[in-house]
């Protein structure tokens, strides 16, 4: 199975989105989850306002903002 992130916000362009890591398979939600925490502060700079996680076609949860007040 694949999990990956589909972002709200940020780059309009699917390769700019595809640099920062997003549409990107992981192995297992732990992963995807662990590069999310990892790089929320740098992908909110980039403009990604929001971000949801998808198990194939499956949302898993979502929209999960990344703003920080």
């Amino acid at each position: 199975m694949a999990w990956y992130w589909r972002a709200e916000g940020g780059p309009a362009d699917p390769d700019a989105l595809a640099a920062l890591g997003f549409e990107a398979p992981f192995g297992s939600q732990a992963e995807a989850e662990a590069w999310i925490t990892a790089g929320y502060a740098d992908l909110a700079e980039q403009g990604v306002s929001a971000v949801s996680l998808y198990e194939e076609d499956r949302l898993v949860y979502g929209p999960m903002s990344l703003e920080v007040d």
